[in-house]
């Protein structure tokens, strides 16, 4: 992997990605609101808007719905047959300690992703008349808030030094 293709995929992920926000923009623009303006949500989100407007938001919500596709399900079937190949190789080791550092290892990355991958499927892709507006609220914050925050404590902890100065750290604060 060289710096140049590095920039070439970076280029790419933000041009794809404004490009999805931008027809989202676009076609919430051309929508009609009425009444109160106050989004029952934590942060100015597109579904909850779309409960805002008076027009017909269904062609918008299949629009999520299909967009979602690529950016949801085919990474998430990746993720999937990757692991499957990973336990594979894993159950193959011949001694156990070895089997049980390599889940310890995977086990982390798995638990991050799930969380994720399946609050961002269930607040976008499951009919929204089945979950209630503080249940949104509460996955919206789970793979908004939550994940970006746990991950990089779960991956820090693997690390021994980073364990050690948080063992001295809190020891100190105990004996004061």
């Amino acid at each position: 992997m060289t710096s140049g293709h590095c920039v070439i995929l970076s280029i790419i992920g933000w041009l794809v990605g404004f490009s999805i926000v931008f027809i989202y923009i676009i076609n919430i623009a051309k929508l009609i609101f009425c009444g109160t303006n106050i989004i029952d949500h934590v942060f100015c989100d597109m579904l909850p808007l779309l409960e805002l407007s008076c027009s017909d938001t269904f062609m918008i919500h299949l629009e999520v719905f299909f967009v979602s596709i690529p950016f949801v399900f085919i990474p998430t079937a990746i993720i999937v047959v990757s692991y499957m190949c990973i336990i594979l190789a894993v159950l193959r080791i011949p001694s156990s300690t070895g089997r049980q550092k390599a889940f310890s290892t995977c086990s982390s990355h798995l638990i991050v992703v799930s969380i994720f991958y399946w609050t961002m499927f269930s607040v976008y892709d499951l009919p929204n008349k089945e979950q209630s507006r503080v249940g949104n609220k509460l996955l919206s914050l789970l793979y908004t808030v939550f994940t970006p925050l746990i991950n990089p404590i779960i991956y820090s902890l693997r690390n021994k030094d980073i364990r050690e100065a948080i063992q001295e750290t809190s020891h100190k604060c105990v004996v004061w």
